[in-house]
């Protein structure tokens, strides 16, 4: 079943990152891939391994990645996951981790029998009180 493919691929992601291993991060994209990230710039294309090594050297810890509130939309070779997804880890000179919660959705293509990563939207939302300061505070 296509779900349970796409749920493995997430579960793979979480463990990629947490090993902080950028190769097996990247094999996941199709190609020419679209990306919004929560880092700049707005628009990226393609998945960097050389930009995941320096982002995970500014870490003295893994990087601990969940998905909750996980829905799979899938037709044909198409399909659509809406997902929140948390991230913790410690800085680089730090003794505390952070804790960000943010929104992701990602969009995967069927490339040679196997799920890849076409498009990646990550967010977080923001005070809309006149600040714009991200309300990287919130939480389900």
């Amino acid at each position: 079943m296509s779900e349970n493919e796409i749920r493995d691929l997430l579960a793979e992601r979480t463990a990629a990152m947490y090993a902080k291993d950028p190769a097996r991060l990247v094999a996941g994209y199709a190609e020419g891939a679209v990306k919004f990230d929560l880092a700049p710039p707005l628009r990226t294309t393609g998945a960097s391994a050389e930009f995941l090594t320096k982002w995970f050297g500014t870490f003295d810890s893994p990087v601990t990645y969940e998905y909750t509130e996980v829905e799979v939309t899938e037709s044909g070779d198409l399909a659509l996951t809406t997902a929140l997804a948390k991230m913790s880890a410690v800085p680089a000179g730090m003794s505390e981790p952070f804790t960000l919660w943010f929104r992701s959705t990602l969009a995967f293509r069927r490339v040679d029998g196997a799920w890849r990563i076409v498009h990646e939207h990550s967010s977080t939302p923001f005070h809309m009180d006149g600040s714009f300061r991200a309300a990287i505070d919130l939480q389900p």
